[in-house]
């Protein structure tokens, strides 16, 4: 007997009691969960996306470091997506026990867990796969062992720990989530058909999906896509060519729905090709074809090769020996065929596109046919047009479970973000794929469903405080407003000091009821988490029926958080301090205050947030900024009395004001800005342009009018949103406690100009359906009436005129010029970096940011490049 025979057997006996193991402890748990209440499995599975959502910046570097494929950011976003969007989509599902109970039928439904589950991820969604295969596990009351592709294991198990933990500490059993601790496909095949498991959710290659149905149990595997795009003569092109750009270089393409051919209607087609050029897309040479089609497929088995998956268009280029720009987005090779000769028309994983010229509707059709039946049968197609009827046709036509019409495939394929399918990161493609199911993975039975997704653009909203009262003298309104018998003031100890707040308690004096009041007037510049602690506590004896916050934005979003922790004792700050890309989709939901009426009175004329649902809090441990962001902190009334700022001290002003520009400039540039909000955008603008200077020199009537700018510039952001110049700003106060409204202005004209450049990243949000960053800051140019005739000069014009104002408020526009050290900068500038793409407000950008160019941005404001120096 050869030693190979020997050893073999020894070999096999250890993955299978590994196996064993891991099964037997899964069993426990699982016995364990099957005595859960809903309430008990919610907690344990909002704890599991919480946990994810706070690392997944950290797991989305892991995995690109131990890949080698993708892009941190996007890979950043996906692991948002699972945490937020998936748990968004089953949240309020009934679970446990009766789920359904119809009297008039006699009919009763009860949910039973199905037992252990096989987790099977890939190489290409790694950490986003482990956090969303657990939430729909443990949501259904069932245990998971995960078997991790062996060149993603350690993110993957890094990913798997901090779940884990989350959800023991939440009340899950110990072993509720396991992985096998050293991956080989023996073990994953063990695992996959061990007795014990009870059904197989399996993520990956053609193989090992076959693997999986092929245990003889329940299995849920998902095909390979071959997608084609049908960009049809009526289509809106930019918005078209926007969407497959932003689809293929999601992720460098590795997503499974991303368009992987582009057929063009011939009467569009050069147009459609000038489009993709001005993204920076490269059109292959016919004799570079060959060349990257051999360094890209593996001819024996015809899929892409290894290192291919998930790599960039210009490292794909240089591997075929093709000479490309660094910063191209896409390769795209014009070509007319399709199947094993064209290598090139398969499934890339990439941002390599192949691009065909079809003459009609028919001959369109056919194509995408042929794309679809030569290896991506059954999974997704997607057409641009305005052709109502050609749109169920094509729907009609399309073996594929997913058929997305006017959207970005990649994110449209996963669901709810574009449309309003189920968000899923598995994906079936039905009996047309061989796979078991047809839809989007959730608990369906086993149907083959064709979902025809219209893009959707996100119903849009206004949000205000119900009442604003403005005028000087406006504070009067407290003589006669209903309901106020115990007033709690929260301000900071000038206000006190000054006498500002005896102004509110002479109107409350003037009321017929006698009014209990009480003072907190603790507040510092950046307000903490620690005095918003104290506040509360002082609220909880004192037992207020209305809280009224005077001062500038610290002491308003100091009072928001206090009477959101008032009402709410159990809220969370780790919860409510988390990012999210929907508002209304958050993981963590922040409950409505009832109790107690809130009312903003600002003295100063910056911030907004007498109107807004941001409050900025300091984490006293970390000293990083938050800007939380919910409506459930809207306030409930807000008075702009001019009388507080007209003594504000210069200095206070110039920040303040250039504050509020930046606020209605981001509004207006967001890529959730509206007609209404953009109206109130531009009258800020106006106002505060024209009057800074003089309120600065002390003038009444300029203060009064900043007041309103800064008010109109709050209404308008407090739906808009804002972008990365508060982002960095953020990240620059904490780190090196400089004034909110200096490093807004130190940072304005820098975002300015990188905002309206080409994006190297393009901006997710349906009604943003195309880049047009630089013709909204040319907008605003044009109707301030500054000087330009191209939408560049309008722009360039725009930073001439702020940073003009900056300096003759007395600003200067440099980190350098403001005492931050050069020592001090240079240690921390990758983390400031990094945190300012993390901080909320980064998602209603116009342009994706990278991480780098971030980085380059706080570079070039600290010497002020551009702007104080050449």
């Amino acid at each position: 007997m050869s030693k190979e025979q020997i050893t073999k057997p020894k070999e096999e006996v250890d993955v299978n009691g590994m196996i064993d193991e891991l099964v037997k402890k899964s069993h426990v748990s699982l016995k364990e969960m099957a005595t859960f209440t809903q309430e008990q499995v919610d907690k344990v599975c909002e704890a599991v996306a919480l946990a994810a959502l706070d690392n997944h910046m950290k797991i989305a570097k892991m995995a690109v470091a131990e890949t080698k494929r993708g892009v941190v950011e996007d890979k950043a976003i996906k692991n948002m997506y699972a945490s937020e969007y998936i748990w968004n989509s089953i949240r309020d599902d009934k679970t446990v026990g009766i789920i359904d109970d119809d009297d008039e039928k006699q009919m009763m439904k009860i949910a039973e867990p199905v037992g252990v589950v096989a987790g099977v991820t890939p190489v290409t969604n790694p950490t986003s796969t482990v956090v969303f295969k657990t939430l729909i596990s443990l949501k259904t009351r069932n245990t998971i062992i995960f078997g991790f592709h062996p060149q993603a294991q350690n993110c993957c198990v890094e990913t798997a720990k901090i779940i884990r933990a989350a959800a023991i500490e939440a009340g899950a059993p110990e072993d509720a989530i396991q992985w096998i601790s050293k991956p080989s496909i023996e073990a994953t095949g063990a695992l996959m058909n061990h007795d014990g498991v009870a059904t197989v959710l399996a993520t990956g290659g053609p193989g090992m999906v076959k693997a999986a149905y092929s245990t003889g149990k329940p299995a849920l595997g998902v095909g390979p896509g071959n997608g084609p795009s049908y960009i049809e003569a009526t289509a809106d092109i930019k918005q078209a060519v926007n969407d497959i750009v932003l689809s293929k270089t999601f992720d460098n393409g590795m997503v499974c729905a991303s368009e992987n051919s582009a057929v063009v209607d011939a009467s569009i087609y050069d147009k459609v090709k000038q489009e993709f050029e001005y993204w920076n897309c490269y059109f292959l040479k016919k004799s570079e074809v060959p060349a990257l089609e051999e360094a890209m497929f593996d001819a024996k088995r015809g899929g892409v090769k290894g290192p291919i998956a998930g790599k960039s268009a210009y490292d794909i280029a240089k591997l075929a020996g093709i000479n490309v720009a660094p910063d191209t987005k896409v390769l795209i090779a014009e070509t007319d065929g399709v199947g094993p000769k064209y290598p090139i028309s398969r499934e890339k994983l990439s941002p390599v596109l192949s691009m065909y010229k079809a003459n009609g509707h028919e001959a369109a059709f056919k194509r995408c046919l042929e794309l679809l039946e030569f290896g991506g049968l059954g999974h997704t197609a997607s057409l641009h047009t305005r052709d109502e009827d050609l749109i169920t046709e094509f729907g009609l036509k399309m073996p594929a479970c997913r058929v997305l019409i006017n959207q970005p495939s990649a994110v449209g394929g996963i669901g709810n973000i574009y449309n309003n399918m189920v968000p899923s990161l598995t994906l079936g493609t039905g009996s047309y794929g061989k796979n078991s199911i047809s839809h989007n993975v959730t608990d369906w039975d086993l149907l083959n469903i064709k979902t025809v997704a219209k893009r959707r653009n996100n119903m849009q909203w206004v949000k205000l405080p119900p009442k604003v009262y403005f005028e000087r003298n406006s504070v009067r309104y407290l003589e006669t407003m209903e309901g106020i018998n115990r007033a709690f003031l929260v301000c900071d100890p000038g206000m006190v000091q000054f006498g500002y707040s005896d102004r509110v308690l002479a109107e409350l004096r003037k009321r017929k009821n006698n009014v209990e009041i009480e003072i907190f007037s603790q507040v510092e510049p950046n307000p903490s988490i620690e005095t918003v602690e104290k506040g509360v506590a002082q609220m909880d004896a004192f037992k207020p029926d209305t809280i009224i916050a005077l001062g500038g934005g610290s002491a308003m979003d100091a009072g928001k958080f206090m009477w959101l922790m008032y009402e709410h004792p159990d809220v969370s700050f780790f919860g409510a301090k988390q990012k999210f890309l929907d508002i209304r989709k958050r993981t963590y939901k922040v409950p409505t205050s009832n109790k107690a009426k809130y009312i903003g009175i600002p003295t100063t004329s910056g911030t907004g947030s007498e109107v807004t649902p941001y409050a900025v809090i300091t984490d006293n441990k970390t000293h990083i900024k938050y800007p939380i962001t919910d409506y459930a902190m809207q306030p409930d009334i807000a008075i702009i009395d001019s009388q507080f700022v007209e003594t504000v001290p210069p200095r206070t002003t110039a920040w303040t004001g250039l504050d509020a520009i930046t606020h209605a400039t981001e509004a207006y540039v967001s890529t959730m800005s509206t007609e209404y909000t953009r109206g109130w955008a531009l009258q800020a603008l106006k106002l505060a342009f024209d009057n800074l200077k003089a309120s600065y020199e002390g003038d009444k009537e300029a203060r009064y009018n900043m007041a309103n700018a800064s008010t109109m510039a709050g209404m308008s952001f407090a739906s808009a949103f804002l972008g990365i110049n508060h982002s960095i700003a953020h990240k620059l106060g904490g780190e090196f406690n400089l004034p909110h409204g200096l490093a807004i202005a130190i940072t304005y004209p820098h975002v300015v100009r990188y905002n309206a450049t080409t994006p190297t990243k393009l901006a997710m949000w349906p009604r943003y359906n195309h880049f047009r960053a630089l013709k909204d800051y040319a907008d605003i140019a044009r109707y301030l009436g500054f000087e330009g005739n191209t939408d560049e000069e309008l722009k360039e014009s725009l930073v001439k005129h702020f940073v003009d104002l900056a300096h003759s408020v007395d600003v200067t526009l440099s980190l350098k010029a403001n005492r931050v050290e050069k020592a001090h900068f240079d240690a921390t500038v990758d983390e400031l970096a990094s945190l300012s793409y993390e901080d909320q407000c980064t998602t209603a950008n116009p342009k994706e940011p990278l991480i780098s160019e971030l980085k380059q941005i706080l570079i070039d404001e600290y010497d002020g490049k551009g702007v104080e120096t050449k």
